[in-house]
């Protein structure tokens, strides 16, 4: 695939890859935000409803 190459180590096992995000950038990002949403998957989460409720308020973030 044109604009993208392999790190290979020295047993011929890919270890990291380098991507053109000119040719591939939308790529990139799909990849990006799947790896944030996947670190992000444990936080603590805030209803739809208790959001409205904070912004009503005009009040910042509870902890």
């Amino acid at each position: 695939m044109r604009g993208v190459r392999y790190l290979i180590d020295e047993n011929g096992q890919k270890t990291a890859v380098l991507i053109d995000l000119k040719k591939h950038g939308e790529v990139w990002e799909d990849f990006y935000d799947r790896a944030v949403a996947e670190a992000r998957k444990k936080e603590p989460r805030e209803s739809i409803a208790a959001v409205r409720k904070r912004i009503a308020k005009g009040s910042g973030r509870s902890n």
